[in-house]
Order: C-alpha cells, then sequence, then structure tokens
C-alpha cells in the first residue's frame, strides 16, 4: 500500500539491544529467570524509545518480531514467574504502548523444535516441557485478547499461512 513501515525486533534491534540479545541467547553461564526477564524488559525499553516511538510519531508502520506477550509468554508462563508483574513491568517499558494485532504462529512443540534443528541457541534449548508452557501462554493471551491478538496454524501451508496474515493485517 506504499506506507513507510519499519521491520524491526526484539531482542537485539540496534545498538544496545544487539549486546542485550548476544547475551540473551549465547551466554553459557546461569541466567535467573529474574534477571532474563530485566535483560528483556530493558531491550524492550531502549527498543520503544529509540525505535518504535519515534517511527510511529513519524507516521510509520511498525511490524517488530517479539514484543509484549512474548515476555508474558516466556518468562510468565515458560518460567513460571508472576504474570502480573511481568505485564506491570512490560508497561513500565514501554510507557503504556501496546500492539495493535499480534500474530501468533502456533504450532506443536515437537514440530517446533524440529524446525529449529540442531543449532539452538540459549533459549531454544530450554526444553519440551518449558516450550509447552510457553504456547499454553501464547494461546491464553489470544484467549484473554481476542480482538488484539489472532492465532494462526503454522503448520499450514507457506501460502495460506500468508493468506491469513494479509487479511489480518489489511483489516488494520
Amino acid at each position: 500500500k506504499g506506507l513507510e513501515t519499519l521491520i524491526t525486533r526484539e531482542p537485539g534491534a540496534k545498538g544496545l539491544g544487539v549486546k542485550l540479545r548476544e547475551i540473551l541467547l549465547n551466554y553459557e553461564g546461569e541466567v535467573s529467570p529474574k534477571a532474563e526477564s530485566f535483560l528483556f524488559l530493558a531491550d524492550r525499553a531502549q527498543h520503544v524509545d529509540c525505535l518504535i516511538k519515534p517511527a510511529i510519531t513519524e507516521g510509520k508502520i511498525v511490524l517488530c518480531d517479539r514484543h509484549t506477550d512474548s515476555t508474558v509468554a516466556y518468562q510468565g508462563y515458560g518460567r513460571e514467574l508472576d504474570i502480573v508483574q511481568i505485564n506491570y513491568l512490560n508497561n513500565l517499558a514501554t510507557g503504556g504502548l501496546k500492539p495493535d494485532l499480534t500474530i501468533i504462529f502456533d504450532i506443536d512443540v515437537e514440530t517446533s523444535m524440529q524446525r529449529v534443528g540442531k543449532n539452538k541457541d540459549r533459549m531454544e534449548s530450554a526444553g519440551v516441557e518449558f516450550f509447552n508452557r510457553v504456547r499454553c501462554g501464547y494461546l491464553e493471551i489470544a484467549k484473554q485478547e481476542p480482538q488484539r491478538v489472532k492465532v494462526i496454524n503454522a503448520s499450514d501451508t507457506i501460502e495460506n499461512i500468508h493468506n491469513q496474515v494479509v487479511e489480518l493485517v489489511n483489516k488494520l
């Protein structure tokens, strides 16, 4: 449609975030669940203040790979931290900014792990039980916020997945 777009990701969009991503995904020592959460939240605060909010101010569409819902799913459900606290800290890190649309590409954990393959980072190495909790978390978020959060079956064909994404985005 010719709209200016910022395509970004969390963690690690640029600058400080790149360093935090390196720690989060590749640090070989022990990282407590709380410390992990704070690293993701530090990245998010920097990301929102330095990239997302300026892009929105300029009238750009922002497409972000992972955001607040990921922290709820991974650290809240996956690491079993307090979800109320995670939501509070997400709100603090974003200044209350929430996505207009979140798309969850849902797939069973075993298939997902097969797709990742053998070159797993620290997060991807967390195990089946962890990822079952994460998946349940994402699906619970979708159930709680059905207007904003949509679930797409990631086992479908690439063409069907693409068409569903286009349909959802065009509704915005």
